[in-house]
């Protein structure tokens, strides 16, 4: 679809959206890979302890966005600017789930570990900074609520409890922005709200900025300070309520899309296609294989009645 069957009235993202105290900006970024074009013209900045989500139809390009932001993609055309005081080598980076085999015994508080201190090899040795490691990593499971199972081997938890401390994990090095990519994927619905509600929390309190790839953008909706939406080439950036509309939607996913405001003043997103069991379109562009939450819920209920 042409960026011309966008509606008008939805704001392009721009470079004058841009504004002082960002972490990272995007101005007007391109990617081709292997001879096609991914997205064109998107711009974005992400300020101090801001909740963004990126957002499309599947196969736009979510992923790749995020790959192209982290410098592990090359933008064909365009910029990305980091502020000064950021130290890159920091970002807090989740890549798309990774499934734990159920027999692993490494414990909750072992991988929340490696966040910390996984570029030193060997066995710990006692003193300070050992104390100063142990006392990082307890600070990071208390502050994602995992206290009550972090000491279980994480092949035993579900799918929102490995989630939580994968997110410790990738805050370990106090970073200025986490990336995620679709971290409420394969989650049920109660998993999906918590967790969005924790990196919500993380946010505000810690003043982490969040740049998110999501499919479904309801868990997540209230949270949200700002969408990146792409699609058929094309993005529109700015405030929820300026974007999420039933017209700017309709047209980004070529799909009839209706936008509700519920009695409290909530939006709902109605009728935005489903993903498939199995992500096809993950494997171009955005290169990663994707499982099915079913097959996890599954395992995870296998696995708890072998426990009991």
């Amino acid at each position: 679809m042409p960026r011309s069957a966008i509606p008008r009235h939805a704001p392009l993202a721009s470079a004058a959206e841009a504004r002082s105290g960002y972490v990272v900006e995007v101005r007007d970024a391109n990617v081709t890979l292997g001879g096609r074009v991914i997205w064109t013209h998107v711009n974005a900045s992400i300020a101090p302890g801001e909740f963004v989500a990126i957002l499309g139809p599947n196969g736009v390009g979510k992923s790749t966005l995020l790959k192209a932001i982290l410098g592990l993609l090359p933008l064909s055309a365009g910029s990305v600017t980091w502020a000064e005081d950021v130290d890159r080598r920091a970002i807090g980076y989740l890549p798309q789930r990774r499934s734990f085999d159920a027999s692993l015994r490494v414990r909750g508080l072992d991988v929340v570990r490696l966040g910390v201190d996984g570029d030193r090899w060997g066995l710990p040795l006692p003193g300070r900074r050992s104390r100063a490691t142990a006392r990082r990593v307890h600070e990071l499971v208390d502050l994602v609520g995992a206290g009550g199972y972090a000491h279980r081997p994480i092949g035993e938890l579900s799918g929102g409890e490995q989630q939580r401390l994968l997110i410790a994990q990738a805050l370990a090095r106090r970073p200025r922005l986490l990336m995620l990519d679709e971290p409420l994927d394969s989650l049920d619905l109660p998993n999906q709200a918590s967790v969005a509600a924790l990196i919500s929390r993380i946010c505000r309190d810690e003043d982490v900025a969040v740049i998110m790839v999501a499919h479904d953008v309801n868990p997540i909706l209230g949270y949200l300070d700002r969408v990146i939406y792409l699609g058929h080439g094309g993005a529109v950036s700015g405030a929820p309520r300026e974007v999420i509309t039933s017209e700017t939607l309709t047209a980004l996913y070529d799909t009839p899309i209706e936008v509700l405001t519920t009695a409290d003043g909530r939006l709902v997103v109605v009728g935005q296609p489903e993903a498939p069991a199995h992500h096809t379109d993950r494997h171009a562009p955005d290169g990663h294989a994707h499982h099915d939450g079913r097959h996890d819920q599954d395992q995870h209920r296998s696995r708890r009645s072998r426990s009991r």
